[in-house]
């Protein structure tokens, strides 16, 4: 992997409206007389503020101890100068040493804080990496497979290509790719460690080799572009509150003329029978539970217009619904208690809903389930599957 090639030149700007300074790309000067601009414009941008001032170094990719120290030395200086300013300095997990560098100057000056970025850029990752989720995650996958094995030729994916599965999560749909299509090349990228962690264990486990996985963030891969003739993306655009970067990273790492396939949900379209009407309430108000979030389980329907914004064309999109009938019912309501242990537990005491609010949403997941275990009923939880070509 050619990681220089790809990294993006060094630039910086101002965001009056946040009060937030950001810093991109490579920052390597070899003197310090190379930054005078940059430097002239973080003390300009500074004087302009009160209260808070925002540093942002999410986005840098490189820096070296020449840039670390004249930017470090003005936020010190200005700490000193002005104790009633709050500066907030944004860090990145998938690139440690910003958040070792800059931690430095936290216990240096009581009005500086270091804040790693994931948290709050995933908004529902917290909920999802619980280690007790990964049951559940697996069955979910198990279940979707019976139809998306048969649905990925339709949007593309054939033996051999080179392929990403970007949000990989857990693995185990890079697992069931890598024995059902047989890729040259597969990379399954997540900026969970744990997840990653289970996923290279689960491959281990099942002998199955020549996955590549990766630890790096979604919305700025350090992958090269136009790589991937097939790249999926499952289940993820809906928990980021910024789907727009996500697909664009997406768009730069396909290849012209290869595929993107994401996958989506519209969770206010779940349905059972018997009980339907407790059940359409409950999830009427898990989507207003996501959108509490700003994570968007009602994305599935539009895919579509996702991926025309993103610059893709030839949309393909088709939903299929998963059901208490595509094998054991006990698997899907198992999947079912697992969303009401999420959604009407820590989300739902998060949001700071009233003890019966609860009840009632936890009645819904009750009653699909009931649904779901019912000799006579039915219980359906429905996906939408889209893709677009990235133009020659």
């Amino acid at each position: 992997m050619n990681i220089e090639a790809k990294i993006p030149a060094f630039n910086y700007q101002f965001n009056e409206n946040d009060q937030e300074f950001s810093l991109f790309g490579s920052f390597r000067p070899q003197k310090i007389d190379e930054l005078a601009d940059c430097i002239n414009s973080l003390e300009a941008s500074i004087s302009n503020v009160t209260g808070n001032f925002y540093l942002n170094v999410k986005r840098l990719v490189r820096m070296n101890n020449v840039a670390f120290h004249a930017i470090a030395k003005r936020i010190v200086k200005t700490s000193g100068d002005r104790p009633d300013l709050k500066i907030h300095v944004t860090t990145s997990s998938v690139l440690g040493w910003s958040t070792r560098k800059f931690s430095t100057l936290a216990k240096m000056a009581p009005n500086i804080t270091i804040n790693e970025y994931d948290n709050e850029f995933y908004p529902g990752q917290s909920f999802l990496e619980d280690g007790g989720f990964i049951p559940i995650l697996r069955t979910q996958t198990k279940l979707t497979w019976r139809h998306e094995k048969n649905i990925l030729p339709r949007h593309g994916l054939k033996p051999g290509m080179h392929v990403a599965d970007i949000c990989c999560g857990i693995g185990d749909f890079a697992v069931l790719m890598q024995k059902e299509f047989q890729p040259g090349r597969l990379i399954a990228l997540d900026h969970s460690k744990s997840s990653l962690n289970y996923a290279r264990k689960v491959a281990e486990d099942f002998g199955v080799r020549g996955i590549e996985y990766v630890y790096g963030d979604a919305s700025e891969m350090l992958l090269e572009d136009n790589q991937f003739d097939f790249v999926t993306c499952r289940h993820s655009l809906q928990v980021f509150d910024r789907p727009d970067l996500i697909l664009k990273e997406l768009y730069r790492i396909c290849k012209p003329g290869g595929r993107v396939y994401i996958t989506n949900e519209k969770n206010s379209h779940c349905l059972g029978e018997p009980r339907s009407e407790t059940i359409q309430r409950t999830y009427n108000e898990v989507a207003r539970l996501w959108d509490h979030f700003n994570m968007d389980i009602e994305l599935g329907p539009k895919s579509r217009r996702y991926l025309l914004e993103a610059g893709f064309s030839d949309i393909s999109i088709e939903s299929f619904m998963v059901t208490n009938l595509d094998g054991n019912p006990q698997d899907f309501a198992d999947i079912i208690q697992s969303w009401e242990d999420v959604y009407a537990g820590q989300m739902a005491v998060e949001r700071g809903d009233s003890v019966e609010d609860i009840r009632i949403l936890k009645q819904g997941f009750q009653d699909h389930i009931f649904a779901a275990l019912h000799p006579k009923g039915y219980a359906g939880w429905p996906i939408w599957a889209a893709s677009g070509q990235k133009p020659q």
